[in-house]
C-alpha cells in the first residue's frame, strides 16, 4: 500500500522535482539529496517509467526522480505546492499553515522584487535581475521575474517575518529592557573577555545557554579557535590573519576563470543567489561578491572536498554575527556598501577563518561521496530506533528512508529547517559544546525529529510524511524553542551516550 501511494504521488505530479522545496524553515531552494555538487544536465529519464517500475530502495527512488531538475516545470510549481491532493494529507492546522506560508513567500517576493529561480533557470545561469555580479559575464534575463511577479500580484499581501533583524535574545520584535539576570550574564561575559587570559572552559559554560548579542562576535572568534585566549595577542593575530586571507585573494582569486577551476566558480556563482533568497541583505551585489570570494578561496585550498552545495549556507551565521558589531537594527535591509572598506574586509576575513575552523571538524561531510553525512544519517536512524520505536517503525511501515530528509539536516546543520535567528542561537551552543558541529548535532537532530512526534504519527502515507519532514513549521521559532530543543538534545546525549557505536569510530 505504501509503495502504491509513493508511485501514485509521482504519477499525479509528473513535473515535480525529486526534492520538495522547503516551505517553513530558512526558505532555501531544494538540494538534490543524492548529488550535491551539480544537478544532472543530460539525464532524461522517461516519466512513464515511474508508472511501471516500483522502487524498493531510496537509491532507486532517487534515480527515478533525478531527471526532474531538467523538466520545464515553471508553470507547474505553484500548482504543485498548492494542490489540494498534497495538502489534504496534512492535518487541518498544518494545511492552514502550509497555505499561509505560500502566501507569505509570494508576498515577500512581490515586495522585495526577489524571485527564487527554478532549478532549470539556475542551471542556465538565469538569475534575478536585481542580483548583478560585477565579476561575472552572465547574461541576465528578466522574463522569469516578470512572469513570477505577475502571478503573485493577485495574492493578498502579508508582512514579511524578519529572519535576521531579531537575532538578539528575544522572540518578539523590539528590544525590551534588559532583565537583572541578563545584565548579570552580560557582565560575567565582559569580565571573562577582559581578563588577560580568558578562561575558555568557563566561557564555554556560560555560552552554552546563549551568548548576549553585545559580546557574541568576540566570543565566537574565541570559541572557534580563531583568536587566542591571551588578550594582548588578539590584535596582532587579527591583523596577521586578515592580511593572510587577502593575500589568498591576490594569489588565487584570478584563477576562477581558469579551465581547472571554472566549474567550481560557476557552481558557487549559481548557489549564492539561493542563499537566504528572501532576505535583502544577501541579495546585495557587494555581499554576494564577499561570499563568492570566501567560498572560492576555501574550495581551492581544500582540494580533497572542493566546493559542495550546502557550504554556502555555513558562511551566513558568521557574516551576520560579525556584521552585528556595526549594525544595531534592521540588519536584513542594511546596505553593507555604506560601511568603510576596511570594516567590510575585516568582516569578510573573519567569516572566512571561522567558517574554515568549523569545516575542519566536519570535512568528511564534504569529501567524495560525503561519507561523514552517510554515517551520521545511519547513526540518526539507529539512535531514533532506541529513543522512539514508534516513529522508527512508522517510517519503516510507510517506506520513508532517513536519507530522504536527514541528509539535508546533516549537510546544512539544520540551517534549512530553522530561521537564521534560531541558527545563530543554536551555534552559540555548538561553539560551546565539545564536537558541537559533529557529535552533538546528531542528538539535536534526534530531538528535532521527536519534537514533531504527534504530526509524524498522524501521517499515514508516504508523500504526507515526506512533505511534512521537508516542511516543518519553524518560521515563528525563537530562543525559547531552540533552548528547549537543546535541553532535550543534552538529555539524549547522556541517556544514549554509548550509541550509536559505529558513529564514534
Amino acid at each position: 500500500m505504501a509503495t502504491e501511494n509513493r508511485i501514485n504521488f509521482w504519477r499525479r505530479n509528473a513535473k515535480v522535482p525529486g526534492s520538495v522545496q522547503p516551505v517553513y524553515g530558512a526558505q532555501h531552494p531544494p538540494l538534490d539529496p543524492c548529488l550535491r555538487r551539480s544537478y544532472p544536465k543530460d539525464t532524461k529519464l522517461k516519466l512513464n517509467n515511474l508508472k511501471s517500475k516500483k522502487t524498493s530502495s531510496f537509491h532507486e527512488f532517487a534515480r527515478s526522480t533525478n531527471d526532474a531538475w531538467d523538466i520545464d516545470d515553471d508553470e507547474e510549481d505553484d500548482d504543485f505546492l498548492g494542490s489540494p491532493t498534497l495538502c489534504s494529507s496534512l492535518p487541518s492546522e498544518m494545511q492552514s499553515a502550509f497555505t499561509q506560508k505560500q502566501t507569505h513567500d509570494a508576498a515577500a517576493v512581490t515586495q522585495s522584487g526577489i524571485s527564487q529561480t527554478t532549478e532549470e533557470e539556475t542551471e542556465r545561469e538565469v538569475v534575478n535581475s536585481k542580483v548583478i555580479k560585477s565579476n561575472s559575464e552572465v547574461h541576465l534575463s528578466t522574463s522569469s521575474v516578470r512572469a513570477t511577479l505577475q502571478k503573485q500580484h493577485s495574492l493578498p499581501v502579508r508582512p514579511i517575518i524578519p529572519l535576521v533583524a531579531r537575532i538578539s535574545d528575544q522572540n518578539a520584535s523590539g528590544a525590551p529592557p534588559m532583565t537583572v539576570r541578563e545584565k548579570s550574564r552580560l557582565d560575567k561575559f565582559k569580565q571573562l573577555l577582559a581578563s588577560a587570559n580568558t578562561d575558555l572552559e568557563e566561557l564555554r559554560k556560560h555560552s552554552w545557554s546563549g551568548i548576549p548579542r553585545e559580546v557574541r562576535p568576540i566570543t565566537w572568534r574565541l570559541l572557534s579557535g580563531y583568536l587566542p585566549a591571551n588578550k594582548e595577542r588578539r590584535e596582532l593575530v587579527l591583523k596577521r590573519k586578515r592580511e593572510e586571507y587577502f593575500g589568498f585573494i591576490v594569489q588565487y582569486y584570478h584563477s576562477r576563470t581558469d579551465e581547472h577551476y571554472k566549474d567550481t566558480y560557476r557552481q558557487i556563482h549559481i548557489d549564492i543567489p539561493r542563499t537566504n533568497p528572501l532576505i535583502p541583505l544577501f541579495q546585495q551585489p557587494v555581499v554576494q561578491e564577499v561570499f563568492e570570494r570566501i567560498l572560492f578561496i576555501w574550495a581551492i585550498r581544500h582540494p580533497a572536498s572542493g566546493y559542495v552545495q550546502g557550504i554556502n549556507d555555513l558562511v551566513t551565521p558568521f557574516f551576520v554575527v560579525f556584521l552585528s558589531e556595526f549594525v544595531m537594527e534592521d540588519m536584513e535591509n542594511f546596505e553593507v556598501a555604506a560601511l568603510s572598506l576596511e570594516i567590510q574586509r575585516n568582516i569578510e576575513a573573519d567569516s572566512f577563518w571561522c567558517m574554515s575552523k568549523l569545516l575542519d571538524g566536519i570535512q568528511d561531510n564534504y569529501t567524495f561521496a560525503q561519507p561523514g553525512i552517510q554515517n551520521k544519517v545511519k547513526a540518526l536512524e539507529e539512535l531514533v530506533s532506541r529513543i522512539d520505536e514508534d516513529i522508527h517503525n512508522h517510517f519503516k511501515k510507510y517506506e520513508v528512508e532517513y536519507l530522504q530528509f536527514a541528509f539535508r539536516w546533516m549537510n546544512n546543520l539544520l540551517m534549512r529547517e530553522l530561521p537564521l535567528r534560531c541558527t545563530i542561537r543554536l551555534w552559540d551552543t555548538y561553539q560551546a559544546e565539545a564536537e558541537g558541529f559533529s557529535h552533538f548535532h546528531l542528538y539535536v537532530c534526534a530531538a528535532f525529529l521527536i519534537e514533531w512526534r504527534k504530526e509524524i504519527l498522524s501521517m499515514v502515507d508516504f508523500q504526507g510524511l515526506l512533505i511534512l519532514l521537508q516542511n516543518l513549521p519553524t518560521i515563528h521559532w525563537g530562543n525559547e524553542e531552540v533552548g528547549l530543543l537543546l535541553a532535550e538534545a543534552y538529555r539524549l546525549k547522556y541517556m544514549f551516550a554509548d550509541a550509536p557505536s559505529h558513529y564514534k569510530r
